[in-house]
């Protein structure tokens, strides 16, 4: 039914959706491998869909942590609202992540520890894409990463002039096969 409604919204709104089908389990534990759940106080999601990724954090962060989605797309939007309504420390913002500092401000976060961005840069216009990283670079920890993945590394240069350090690997195991960016300063 998730994957339905996901094609669905893929089909009235591509260039936001960015894939016919949500990410793979496969994908979504290779997206939080490098968190450290332990020490995470502020724990952002970028485009978080039906709630692939935001399953894993949600399992694996302390009780204290905060987490942040923030959604465009209005129907995946109420899906979250609807599926995490009994969870505490969970903020969930029908909005555009460039406007995170915004958003971080209005809920009393300093800063973020790690960033889980389900965005498609390849589809984004090159001027939301530049504030999106701009915002989310400021607003990191000194330790803090920037995780996001896409289809392709065309926009691997992209990132790169926010992010000096980027570890890439590789998941085969999901359709399309991705590329996981892990991110730091």
């Amino acid at each position: 039914m998730k994957s339905l409604k996901f094609f669905l919204q893929y089909l009235f709104s591509p260039r936001k959706i960015g894939a016919v089908l949500p990410s793979s389990n496969y994908l979504a534990e290779k997206m939080i491998q490098t968190v450290d759940f332990q020490t995470a106080k502020y724990i952002v999601e970028y485009g978080s869909g039906t709630g692939v990724f935001t399953d894993k954090i949600i399992k694996s962060r302390k009780s204290n942590t905060v987490v942040m989605l923030i959604e465009t797309n209005e129907g995946f939007y109420k899906l979250l609202k609807e599926k995490y309504k009994n969870e505490e420390k969970l903020i969930i913002i029908n909005g555009s992540a460039e406007n995170i500092d915004k958003y971080a401000k209005e809920y009393g976060i300093p800063y973020i520890d790690y960033v889980i961005s389900g965005l498609p840069f390849a589809s984004l216009p090159k001027s939301v894409s530049n504030i999106i990283l701009y915002k989310t670079k400021k607003l990191l920890n000194n330790k803090g990463k920037f995780i996001t993945f896409q289809y392709t590394l065309l926009k691997k240069a992209l990132i790169n002039k926010f992010f000096k350090k980027i570890d890439v690997k590789h998941e085969y195991r999901n359709l399309p096969p991705a590329f996981v960016l892990s991110c730091q300063n």
